[in-house]
């Protein structure tokens, strides 16, 4: 049950940034939201199709790479996720405050958001997938830094789009979404056992 609520606050957190904040300013971090809002400019489609196709490829690459237990925790986030998504993005709300702050509680909320997620051994069915797969490959790779690495790689595609200022929003979003999420695991972090 801890697990399960762990979850759902993660993504209360991930999506209510994501609808409420960064999708109605246009600011872009990279990930798979930002990579649909891309997308649907481009197609010019609704984001809500391009997130949840997107989410479910992922859980799947969750299912072969990370396991069932990953895989358990991350069902349930993408449940959460793709219907919070789409019920807080079609209510048509935003937060209107400066836009430093609207981005440094944003990245707070998501970092904050994905650490909730990634400690209940669960993904919050995004490219930290990949960055938790590459960890588990590897146990020296980072995954808040690897995370911070695809995000900005997404938000090179974002400028054709939405051009220079939203990506340089994009990059402060994703400095703080990475520091936020990396002293949270740093903090908490579990002493091995010897």
């Amino acid at each position: 049950m801890k697990r399960a609520l762990t979850i759902i606050v993660g993504n209360l957190l991930i999506t209510g940034a994501y609808a409420f904040i960064t999708v109605p300013n246009e600011i872009i971090n990279g990930g798979v939201t930002s990579f649909s809002m891309v997308l649907g400019q481009v197609c010019q489609m609704d984001i809500s199709v391009f997130v949840n196709l997107l989410t479910l490829f992922l859980l799947l690459l969750c299912l072969v790479f990370l396991g069932r237990e990953f895989f358990a925790g991350s069902v349930l986030s993408c449940a959460c996720y793709l219907s919070m998504f789409t019920f807080f993005h079609s209510l048509g709300l935003s937060l209107r405050l400066p836009l430093p702050l609207c981005i440094m509680l944003a990245g707070i909320l998501v970092g904050a958001g994905y650490y909730l997620c990634i400690c209940a051994k669960s993904t919050a069915i995004s490219f930290d997938i990949i960055a938790l797969i590459l960890n588990k490959k590897n146990p020296k790779v980072n995954i808040a830094y690897t995370m911070g690495i695809i995000n900005t790689a997404v938000l090179l595609t974002g400028f054709m789009v939405f051009g220079l200022s939203s990506v340089l929003y994009g990059i402060l979003f994703t400095v703080i979404q990475t520091f936020v999420l990396n002293t949270l695991q740093t903090i908490f972090a579990k002493p091995s056992e010897e």
